[in-house]
């Protein structure tokens, strides 16, 4: 398929106003030279609304346009529960953590953990998560673009890789975090508009026309995709072999709910770099609270821009009239339909303008993610690696220029690695399963560093070394506990033993570099909390529903 001219002008115009836009922002004034704070905290001056909007566009990506509406295609709106107890995460963050970390100053989640346990817990962490950002984020990311690339325009899947990882390197790699927050207010106006445009037409498609007899067509053809709570061997899915598996392993019942998924939550938006680096920009505390009310909102919202398409997709297949539908959903090398193609085939079928569009959005989600975790990767090895073998007074420029290489680097090694994914039914929860298993020690590590001032250095790394090894053993004995539940044993295990070696290495006395916490701390604005219960009310009443 190729794309009409409009088509193509509406994408070429994205594609320029991003890099335009952030080439613009990335200037400084004359006679300053970028420093650290420049490039990698966007010079703490972010408002509200771009902290938000950053945060949306850092997290929406190729994992959720092309993963999730694939696990929509195969479990349901159940998998909209990352979205909705996303929002009530924020909320978490926003009241108990965010305090702490600007009160810190610092710049980096290492950082947090040098100032409250040691040197070790900090570069052991550094390394696990830049790790994780190459090998699992990144590359993903560039596979799963690459992917739609693939299936809309033809494109071979190594090109694909290349070209997203240079688009993305374009404007993120001079301008640092600045350039990437400000561009990414332009990115979720093209994500939102784009895929609720697909929503639409995907579901007018299955309602001969109308929207809203599309979506209530949804609930009476495929009603056990509405259920949001999966009991165990209720729906069997792909297992992207040609054989199936239990949708419980994916999402078991209520541990989504009050088990694992939190800790999960938590570890993404509260200790993750490329999601806390944004409200360490913000003007203020204030701000930064605002801008994830506002985040809040937008992942509300999500489901219904990356998973109705997903369920729409496979009445569309179900219903098997047509046919060249069907063909695109299929693997080329397989035959067997794809989850993971859903997406990309329903921007296919749009109308001519409207394809631009939503092909613009997809490219939007996919390249702002890539920029957001580049820049986080270079953060965390200038300031948590770098520095610590080059010495502090390393001078700024310099920091600068490392963070540009390191950046450059994880992206040739993500595109080298990235077409190893292709075997994979369901990428997002590739994604989600393999996050898990350094989740469990990076929330226990911060958890008990902020909240109890007994925790020690050596119960820290401890927490932290364990949390691989520990998942890695789980997984292999027991292969048939759902890997959400797994987390939730490690980190009950990591938590008995931090405790355990804290309470005999420390004697019952406070840490030295305990964090004071007080209710004064923890104190937020009559907004904040106005949001805070319209975005709880709204939760609550989700679940009803769909329960």
């Amino acid at each position: 398929m190729l794309l009409e001219p409009i088509d193509l002008i509406v994408f070429l115009g994205y594609c320029f106003l991003i890099i335009g836009m952030g080439i613009f922002v990335s200037r400084e004034k004359k006679g300053h030279v970028k420093n650290s704070s420049d490039y990698f905290l966007a010079s703490k001056a972010l408002p509200w609304w771009a902290v938000g909007a950053s945060l949306i566009a850092s997290n929406i990506s190729a994992e959720q346009f092309i993963g999730m509406s694939g696990s929509g295609f195969a479990l349901g709106l159940a998998i909209s529960t990352y979205e909705w107890m996303a929002a009530a995460t924020l909320l978490v963050v926003a009241i108990f953590f965010l305090p702490v970390y600007i009160k810190k100053g610092i710049y980096t989640m290492p950082g947090f953990l040098l100032d409250r346990y040691d040197s070790r817990v900090r570069t052991t962490m550094a390394v696990f998560w830049l790790l994780l950002y190459v090998f699992v984020n990144l590359t993903s990311v560039l596979y799963l673009g690459a992917l739609s690339l693939n299936t809309i325009l033809n494109v071979p899947l190594t090109y694909g890789i290349i070209g997203l990882a240079l688009f993305a390197m374009v404007y993120s790699i001079y301008g640092g975090l600045k350039a990437v927050a400000w561009t990414d207010v332009i990115q979720v106006v093209f994500l939102i508009a784009g895929g609720l445009a697909t929503t639409y037409i995907a579901l007018g498609m299955v309602g001969n026309g109308d929207f809203w007899e599309g979506l209530n067509l949804l609930r009476k053809e495929v009603p056990g995709h509405f259920s949001m709570i999966l009991s165990k061997g209720e729906m069997m899915i792909p297992d992207g072999k040609g054989g199936t598996r239990d949708a419980y392993l994916d999402l078991p019942g209520l541990s989504v709910l009050i088990g694992g998924m939190w800790i999960t939550n938590l570890s993404y938006w509260g200790f993750n770099q490329y999601i806390t680096q944004r409200a360490l920009a913000a003007k203020s505390l204030d701000e930064a609270q605002k801008g994830m009310i506002f985040a809040g909102f937008l992942k509300l919202l999500m489901p219904l821009i990356v998973v109705i398409p997903g369920i729409a997709a496979l009445v569309i297949v179900n219903k098997g009239a047509d046919l060249g539908f069907i063909e695109s959903m299929k693997d080329p090398v397989t035959g067997l339909v794809k989850s993971d193609r859903a997406y990309p085939t329903l921007l296919q079928i749009l109308p001519t303008g409207l394809k631009g569009l939503a092909f613009a959005a997809l490219t939007a989600a996919i390249v702002s993610s890539l920029a957001s975790m580049a820049n986080s990767t270079s953060t965390i090895f200038t300031m948590d690696i770098y520095r610590k073998f080059a010495g502090d007074q390393v001078s700024e420029s310099k920091q600068v220029k490392v963070g540009r290489i390191t950046a450059v680097v994880a992206f040739i090694i993500a595109a080298i690695v990235a077409p190893a994914l292709g075997q994979l039914d369901q990428a997002f929860q590739f994604i989600q399963e393999y996050t898990g298993f350094i989740s469990p020690g990076v929330f226990a590590i911060f958890f008990f560093g902020v909240f109890w001032k007994k925790t020690t250095s050596n119960a820290a790394l401890v927490g932290a070394s364990l949390s691989i090894p520990l998942s890695v053993v789980l997984k292999v004995i027991f292969p048939a506990l759902p890997f959400i539940d797994r987390m939730g044993v490690v980190f009950l295990v990591l938590a008995a033993l931090m405790i355990i070696i804290s309470l005999i290495e420390g004697k019952g006395k406070d840490h030295p570099n305990a964090i004071e916490v007080n209710g004064e701390l923890f104190r937020t604005s009559t907004s904040f909390k106005i949001g805070a219960i319209m975005i709880a009310g709204i939760i609550a009443a989700l679940y009803t529903i769909f329960w």
